[in-house]
């Protein structure tokens, strides 16, 4: 029985000690765990970016299997190849070599760290399910958008609607794919207004309602590859950006090219047209959809940055130019149609007509110097209307950023009140109209009468508030300043 009862302690004591080193086990292989997860949220995300050749600058879904150097230094088995045959075809003594003095062998530490992440591209995800980036239910509608736009832009009415109606299909294109055999084919928009009606303002006020990618780019540097500029390539360079470097990401994307109207073509001349007609002949695969080699954060494939492709199958394009004497040549083709007689329009009919871009056609376009095949692949073509007296006293007053509440909040900072006068408003917005520059003109007037009021209210502590008047606008009287405790005095 003794014997037994030992037996029996034996095995108890054994299974303890094999509980314990299992409970030990268990408890060194979750400190494991924990410390190698808290090292990698130090770490940068580097797993998400593809290796990049130290050579020849292609990334790893160009150049194939890198070969892994010390220090993070990646090379191209391409490149490798030929290092390896110039050293054996070179004829080069390498032993006189190290014996040389003042010749030293290269430090690979010294060359960490010199491609940083902006230039690199993130890797593709595995395509274990089709997942859709957007679904149409929950997609902003058309009035969406235009709601949120009317909260920021003043009129110009068509011109929200269309614009907000092609993001809506954007997004109901980029939902469905490859749904069935009818693929939805993009529209293109060309957008055409007077200088300070909004155009740009518009799309950047988009950009920050939108959950897709959106990069505004601006025609003007643009010139033919080989020449000093910016490639036609950097235009989805700023998308591939937007979109932190992912190429999916990016392929969904919207882009605006703003000052289109600067690459027309050159009337008269014997030089060479690299940033006119050449530009336009250079962008036609990019509105069209092509598989495009883009430099990634750079503005030029010459750059010596790595390459990836981009297709714009499914890109949005919008441009935009002010078309600065499309008007004439609108004029021009309607006083053709002026006849002699009773009944016959006077020429000058049109001279003084505000809206007369709104009938401009495609053969206006092409006038200007827009080749139709550049014109053809903008579909939509809506113009923006030259702002009235009225509309420029409701962008000063009505918007959620307006220029006023951008002067009040900066005397407010100093607790002293700013308020105009509807007399002052229409003022400043009959200047803004001689000026013939748009809503810009509204600030530069504000900022010449709001000088010296915002040199002098920090000076005196008493002041409580400021009211700006018309003879103040006008230079024929001073604005009331209102004392703390103190009635309204003119100063």
């Amino acid at each position: 029985m003794s014997d037994k009862k030992d037996e029996i302690y034996d095995k108890d004591v054994v299974d303890a000690v094999d509980s314990d080193d299992e409970n030990r086990t268990a408890d060194i292989t979750k400190t494991e765990e924990n410390e190698k997860s808290e090292n990698n949220k130090d770490k940068p995300d580097e797993d998400e970016y593809e290796e990049v050749c130290f050579i020849c600058r292609r990334p790893e879904s160009k150049a194939g299997k890198m070969v892994n150097l010390p220090n993070s230094i990646h090379i191209c088995s391409e490149c490798m190849q030929k290092a390896f045959d110039t050293m054996n075809n070179g004829n080069i003594p390498y032993n006189d070599l190290m014996n040389m003095s003042n010749i030293n062998m290269v430090n690979l530490s010294d060359l960490t760290n010199k491609i940083p992440n902006q230039q690199k591209v993130k890797k593709k995800k595995p395509k274990e399910e089709p997942k859709k980036e957007c679904d149409v239910k929950f997609s902003p509608g058309p009035h969406r958008i235009k709601a949120s736009l009317d909260e920021y832009v003043i009129g110009q009415e068509k011109a929200k609607k269309v614009i907000s109606v092609a993001v809506y299909n954007h997004y109901k294109r980029v939902a469905t794919g490859n749904m069935d055999d009818i693929e939805i084919e993009k529209s293109n928009m060309l957008m055409i207004g007077p200088t300070g009606s909004g155009k740009t303002y518009l799309v950047k006020t988009l950009a920050r309602l939108l959950d897709v990618p959106l990069a505004i780019a601006d025609a003007t540097s643009l010139t033919e590859a080989g020449y000093i500029g910016d490639d036609i390539e950097s235009v989805i360079s700023k998308l591939l950006a937007a979109a932190g470097n992912d190429v999916e990401k990016a392929e969904r994307g919207i882009v605006f090219i703003d000052e289109i109207d600067k690459i027309a073509k050159k009337k008269n001349t014997n030089q060479r047209d690299v940033s006119g007609e050449s530009v336009q002949q250079g962008m036609l695969k990019l509105l069209e959809g092509a598989d495009v080699e883009v430099p990634v954060g750079a503005n030029s494939k010459n750059a010596m940055v790595p390459l990836t492709t981009v297709n714009t199958r499914n890109i949005l394009f919008i441009c935009g130019g002010a078309f600065s004497g499309l008007e004439d040549i609108i004029k021009e083709r309607l006083n053709k149609q002026a006849s002699v007689g009773f009944r016959a329009d006077l020429k000058d009919k049109y001279d003084e007509d505000p809206n007369i871009l709104e009938k401009v056609t495609l053969d206006d376009i092409r006038t200007f110097g827009m080749i139709p095949e550049f014109i053809g692949r903008l579909p939509i073509v809506y113009t923006l209307q030259g702002l009235t007296e009225a509309m420029l006293v409701q962008i000063l007053k009505e918007p959620k950023n307006a220029i006023l509440k951008q002067y009040q909040k900066l005397l407010a900072l100093d607790e002293v009140k700013l308020d105009f006068d509807d007399e002052a408003l229409e003022s400043i917005a009959k200047k803004a109209l001689e000026k013939k520059t748009g809503a810009r003109a509204l600030r530069a007037i504000i900022e010449e009468f709001m000088l010296d009021i915002m040199y002098e209210i920090p000076k005196d502590d008493n002041i409580g508030k400021v009211t700006i008047t018309k003879a103040y606008i006008e230079h024929t009287g001073g604005p009331l300043i209102t004392m703390r405790g103190v009635p309204a005095l003119e100063g």
